[in-house]
């Protein structure tokens, strides 16, 4: 996974980092916990053949944006995010993850 520092990907003050096809591109140093959290955002895509990825996560913030009726709320629910922040403060976890373990947060 490469990094890539800049002042302008991602847009808006909320967000640091975004990772795109498994290209992190970051506003600022990101820490371990960051870092890990975009990592498993990496094997999300590639399990998913990037494409699907894409796809599956505007559709199911575009889901969530309905029955939330807010745009943070929603990007916070998804299954993928949820993953990445429930699973971030663990080192050892991009080794024991299992395929497409996304999936047990879709409808939890």
């Amino acid at each position: 996974m490469k990094v890539v520092s800049n002042s302008l990907i991602p847009f808006g003050k909320r967000y640091v980092a975004i990772n795109l096809l498994g290209v992190v591109f970051a506003k600022r140093k990101l820490s371990q916990q960051e870092l890990n959290h975009e990592y498993i955002h990496t094997l999300q895509q590639r399990e998913l053949l990037f494409v699907g990825f894409y796809i599956i996560y505007i559709i199911e913030w575009l889901v969530r944006l309905v029955l939330y009726r807010n745009a943070f709320k929603a990007y916070r629910n998804i299954s993928f995010e949820r993953e990445a922040y429930d699973k971030m403060g663990d080192r050892n976890y991009r080794r024991k993850r299992k395929l497409f373990a996304w999936r047990k947060y879709l409808f939890a």
